[in-house]
């Protein structure tokens, strides 16, 4: 079993990621809040939705959102449950106190879109765009996304739980309080983004992609120190020789 990183690159990395960090060395990290959504009795949607459309206390079930408009669109304390969102169009709505489940699709646009306090559950997604996006109280759980794009995005309390996320770009966002609970991060970008309080220490597979200087403000544990410790070294232009 491999024990903690020791000697000049640790002590480096150590520094760098002091340096970096907007907290003091050693403080606890504080753990993002969960949504709480208690939807009411719901009722069915008898029509897909459209742009700028106001939507509250409506159940969309098995339903075929593929191609479908709702730009502008508010969604209040809504079930979005096992429908196809390939290639819908939702930039800059707002889903807000609602459930996202067992949804699939590919290409789906929720650029500058504002999520709070929402649930997305068991997605199959794929080259979704979330970038200039807000989420505030978001759960992702369960489920894969592919080619995640929250790049400009603010996420503040997000907790991403037993998923797999298949290079998701958060280049140039800002993570405040997300953590990441036994998911699989393959490929992350962290290019330009700004963490405070995030927390990757439970992550099941850890691979970053880009950014390995931006982890200031997160926390890692010992054995993913170990297998950063390259990158770092890298990132720093140390070279490790014998």
């Amino acid at each position: 079993m491999r024990g903690p990183v020791s000697g000049p690159v640790h002590d480096v990395v150590m520094a760098s990621m002091r340096s970096r960090s907007t907290k003091k060395p050693g403080g606890a990290v504080r753990a993002p809040r969960r949504p709480e959504v208690n939807l009411p009795e719901l009722r069915a949607s008898a029509e897909a939705p459209a742009p700028d459309g106001d939507y509250d206390g409506v159940e969309f079930e098995g339903a075929d959102l593929s191609r479908t408009d709702a730009s502008g669109a508010r969604f209040l304390e809504c079930g979005i449950r096992n429908c196809s969102l390939d290639e819908a169009r939702w930039e800059r709505a707002r889903l807000l106190d609602s459930v996202l489940e067992a949804v699939t699709g590919a290409g789906t646009d929720l650029a500058g879109a504002e999520l709070r306090d929402v649930e997305l559950l068991d997605a199959r997604l794929g080259g979704v765009q979330v970038h200039g996006a807000r989420l505030s109280r978001v759960l992702v759980r369960g489920g894969k996304i592919d080619f995640l794009n929250l790049r400009q995005s603010r996420l503040l309390d997000v907790t991403f739980e037993n998923c797999v996320l298949v290079e998701p770009d958060f280049g140039g966002a800002t993570l405040e309080r997300v953590a990441f609970p036994g998911c699989v991060l393959r490929g992350v970008e962290f290019s330009g983004a700004q963490l405070t309080d995030v927390d990757l220490r439970d992550a099941a597979e850890l691979d970053i992609a880009g950014g390995i200087g931006q982890l200031g403000g997160s926390a890692i544990n010992s054995a993913q120190l170990m297998d950063l410790a390259p990158a770092f070294a890298a990132e720093l232009g140390v070279r490790v020789v014998g």
